[in-house]
């Protein structure tokens, strides 16, 4: 029998990563169409509408009330359907508000869950922040979900030893590694030269980062990188042919935040850190009918749409993503870059750390990744030279970016959406079998007698 799927999260027309995310989710496991029902959206909301199919419920986001009479409307059409219904909750600490607004103080997702699984729903949940010292709220929120869910869903592994640690103590069996998904395969070098042709990038060797500008970006110190690495390294003629595109508009919620004082705030250091680095540059809202040439920095100012971004990802040399948040365990932008088969200069935050670095002992400064994925440097002041560095090496090295590129490729090639749709319905099978398993009704011993074995116990783990 088919599952309908229920997802609750930001979804588009709201521009953030998850609402992206939940979409290509949605599409990917649409294509099952022997394993999957129908598909529907609880669309967390903060005046972001309207919706579309599969969109079918809409949670006001800092209305109590409205997460409870959204749940209640989930169980009750679930209850009305012929087929089980399987939840999955995409958890984010900012779209869960208290009851005063107060953003990330909420237990929204707690209240939720509990309701569901008490109906005897199916629920999961995916896990897009794990904080490695995180407060006690913080803590909370996640080992409640762990108590009241299935499952919790993280797209790194080494999530799962932080779940696993003190700090949270969730037991391993409660927790599912599955990849974050990829949308692009590697196209050819004449696709790139295409696609370049296209964007009147032909000319232009292509330094990108792209999606949505926020400061945890790090855009300053890329842009602070990528001016010393023209001052040291190239000739005035070379510069006309090395462009670093930064394509996406500031988060539509950060530019709104405290008045516009935050985005002021960040303008103004943005154009701090372009007079820094001596750099030619403008700000677009179209490529097409600017002579790039007259330019080192390009803001291509407006929201990337698919079409839009996998455009961007097919003509990139070499994506740059200088992040300052360490414990971000995921990122779309990564995931494909490395599925496009691109290159990525990127700070060692932990997901970086998983794709580039296969989770080994990452030391200080420039790394070049374990099979040559991509080249990790450390974050914040300390990137500018090591990026810097980075460029040098892959813009002057043809061969060994192509090897990287193949490299990158091979890694992202595992990660496709349809593959991480699988890897979903193959663990919601896992999770109602055990439902379905009767244990424990066999003889159950007691000590009596002092073990000579507790070494092993500890050995184990099972000591904590």
């Amino acid at each position: 029998m088919p599952y309908n799927v229920r997802i609750v999260s930001t979804y588009p027309p709201r521009r953030c990563g998850i609402a992206t995310f939940s979409k290509n989710l949605a599409n990917a496991l649409s294509n099952f169409t022997s394993e999957v029902g129908h598909i529907r959206v609880a669309a967390i909301d903060n005046s972001n509408g309207p919706y579309n199919i599969p969109v079918d419920l809409v949670i006001d986001e800092y209305n109590p009330r409205s997460w409870t009479d959204t749940t209640k409307h989930i169980i009750k059409r679930a209850q009305e359907g012929s087929n089980p219904t399987i939840v999955l909750l995409q958890h984010e600490y900012g779209l869960d508000p208290d009851k005063n607004g107060n953003d990330g103080q909420g237990t929204n997702y707690i209240e939720m869950a509990k309701a569901l699984t008490a109906a005897k729903l199916t629920t999961v949940v995916y896990l897009h922040t794990v904080l490695d010292d995180p407060n006690e709220h913080q803590k909370a929120v996640v080992q409640n979900l762990a108590k009241v869910c299935d499952g919790l869903i993280v797209t790194t592994e080494s999530a799962i030893e932080i779940l696993e640690s003190d700090t949270y103590g969730i037991e391993q069996d409660k927790i599912k590694h599955i990849d974050h998904g990829i949308r692009m395969h590697h196209p050819s070098h004449y696709d790139r030269l295409e696609i370049k042709s296209e964007l009147g990038l032909e000319r232009q060797f292509l330094v990108t980062t792209l999606g949505l500008l926020s400061p945890d970006k790090g855009l300053e110190y890329g842009i602070r990188g990528f001016g010393r690495f023209l001052e040291e390294s190239c000739t005035d003629e070379q510069r006309k042919g090395i462009l670093y595109l930064i394509a996406g508009e500031c988060h539509p919620e950060f530019a709104k935040a405290d008045g516009g004082e935050s985005y002021r705030r960040f303008q103004a250091s943005l154009a701090v850190s372009l007079e820094q680095a001596k750099v030619r540059w403008c700000k677009v809202k179209d490529l097409r009918g600017t002579n790039l040439e007259n330019y080192d920095v390009v803001f291509l100012d407006t929201y990337l749409d698919e079409g839009a971004l996998l455009k961007l990802y097919g003509a990139t040399n070499v994506m740059v993503l200088p992040y300052l948040n360490m414990q971000q365990i995921s990122s779309g932008v990564l995931a494909d870059t490395l599925g496009s088969g691109r290159a990525a200069i990127a700070t060692k935050f932990r997901y970086a750390r998983e794709l580039i670095y296969s989770n080994k002992r990452c030391p200080e400064g420039l790394v070049m990744g374990r099979y040559a994925r991509g080249i990790l440097v450390d974050p914040a002041e300390p990137s500018v030279e090591q990026i810097a560095a980075g460029l040098d090496y892959i813009v002057f090295n043809k061969q060994r970016r192509l090897f990287m590129e193949k490299q990158a490729h091979q890694r992202g090639y595992q990660m496709s959406w349809n593959n991480t749709a699988w890897a979903l319905l193959q663990y919601i099978d896992f999770l109602r079998e055990e439902h379905e398993i009767v244990t424990g009704r066999g003889i159950t011993f007691s000590r009596q007698k002092p073990s000579k074995y507790e070494h092993i116990k500890r050995t184990f783990g099972d000591d904590k």
